[in-house]
């Protein structure tokens, strides 16, 4: 089969293209035929070596696929032919998702509703899931609450509004003006310049009473604002920025029972898994989740892809790479 691997970590350029022994599933494995996948920031945090996670070498890169059953395990419980997504390979010990077929364990392997368009599902799979166990697993966000989205118009943080909004909460989104409508229709009660210089005491009037819930999307991870606009035992769960050292008021964090949470999707249970996945293809088949921007392009792309990943250039930006493109040489 045709596949986008690497046989060592390091750079984009490490990336080949080449062909593979298919794999065989086991009595609970699926075989998917792949369709489409994606290249998400941690896909480059787990082949430059950044994201340390068991891998086997050479390894298949990619968390996300769309595709069909090829064959199943007799224990698998699921049908040739079926529809199917998973947003969990590539890590863990697991081979990845940018190939012309992929093994997935059963219980990470979910069924694509009908009538949704695998272009779509593929480019939000993973910032859908990450958004739902932001929200509900470690925000525990309930109807009626408050909640401030910082990187509201990026592909996690525009997943966290369109899910805080249907679950009834009332969303706070900072963003760029020019993001503003694109916020609003996700489902943003109000939304705020994140670089106004007064945006701390226009957060305040809006929600004279404080915040439930702040979710940081995009990694600034200003804690100071963040724990002061908090109501009483407000949530803050932090999804990005590594490199950052903010400063943390902890009077106001033990005085007012506030917790700070941090958070990857890597670390998510099977269980939990399936939760986020429900919550995904509830809002797939309401059409009530997609990209902004989508692309589809060939799986030779992908080394191209990896690089504007790392250099900032994709952000807002989804790509649907194509693994049934005919084999094409990669320049690394």
């Amino acid at each position: 089969m045709e596949a986008a691997f690497v046989e060592r970590l390091g750079p984009p350029g490490e990336i080949r293209l080449g062909l593979l022994p298919r794999p065989a599933p086991g009595p609970t494995d699926v075989l998917v035929r792949v369709e489409l996948t994606t290249v998400n920031p941690v896909d480059a945090l787990v082949r430059s070596g950044a994201f340390v996670t068991p891998v086997p070498l050479p390894l298949v890169l990619g968390r996300d696929a769309v595709g069909t059953v090829a064959e199943a395990g007799e224990g698998a419980g699921f049908t040739a032919g079926e529809p199917v997504w998973t947003n969990s390979l590539g890590h863990g010990g697991r081979q990845g998702a940018a190939a012309q077929y992929a093994v997935v364990p059963a219980d990470r392997l979910y069924r694509l509703p009908a009538g949704v368009d695998p272009t779509t599902a593929v480019t939000v799979l993973h910032p859908g899931a990450t958004a739902w166990l932001a929200l509900f697993r470690h925000g525990r966000l309930r109807p009626g609450e408050t909640v401030v989205v910082v990187g509201a118009a990026g592909n996690v943080g525009g997943a966290v509004v369109a899910f805080a909004a249907e679950a009834g909460a009332r969303v706070l989104a900072l963003a760029r003006p020019a993001d503003a409508d694109h916020c609003r229709a996700l489902g943003a009660a109000e939304v705020f310049d994140y670089r106004d210089p007064a945006l701390t005491g226009a957060l305040a009037r809006a929600a004279p009473e404080g915040v439930a819930l702040v979710v940081d999307a995009a990694g600034r991870n200003d804690l100071a604002w963040a724990v002061e606009l908090l109501a009483r035992r407000g949530r803050l769960v932090l999804l990005a920025g590594a490199g950052t050292r903010p400063t943390l008021p902890v009077g106001a964090l033990y005085q007012n029972d506030l917790s700070v949470r941090g958070f990857v999707i890597s670390n998510a249970t099977v269980d939990e898994l399936a939760e986020a996945a429900a919550g995904v293809n509830r809002l797939l088949a309401l059409g009530r989740l997609s990209s902004r921007r989508a692309t589809v392009r060939p799986l030779s792309a992908i080394v191209d892809e990896h690089r504007r990943v790392e250099d900032g250039t994709a952000h807002g930006r989804r790509v649907a790479l194509r693994t049934s493109a005919a084999l094409h040489p990669v320049r690394g």
